[in-house]
């Protein structure tokens, strides 16, 4: 079903988190860099500092939402499709962002419909 992307980004510049304009266009680069078509994208600017950065994909979501006075950001990108390269979106932000170091998680979301009936099997 898709592809989920769990990516922490450590060691950023604080500057860089702090700013929402910038971390819109690092969202619409890294959309382009995974293929993926961007529906809209919203922004808050938390005060006094910190961003939260939304994309709502056609293929599901992209998010940013970062902690500049910790130097980190969390990432999470969700997509489904053939065509969609979520892992080229987390490289676009880790280079974007400058993170001097970074986890990435990457989970496949595809339970097949045959498990679930299983479990409520087992579960009556």
């Amino acid at each position: 079903m898709g592809t989920h992307c769990i990516l922490d980004l450590y060691d950023c510049p604080p500057d860089l988190l702090d700013d929402a304009d910038f971390l819109q266009a690092a969202m619409q680069h890294a959309a382009e860099r995974a293929n993926v078509t961007v529906l809209k994208v919203v922004a808050h600017q938390f005060h006094p500092h910190g961003v939260t950065v939304l994309g709502l994909l056609a293929e599901s979501h992209l998010s940013i939402h970062t902690w500049p006075e910790s130097h980190y950001a969390a990432v999470d990108v969700f997509t489904c499709g053939d065509s969609v390269r979520p892992d080229r979106a987390c490289e676009s932000l880790i280079e974007t962002l400058q993170a001097q170091s970074h986890q990435l998680q990457t989970l496949e979301r595809n339970v097949p419909l045959a498990a679930i009936a299983l479990a409520e099997t087992s579960r009556n």
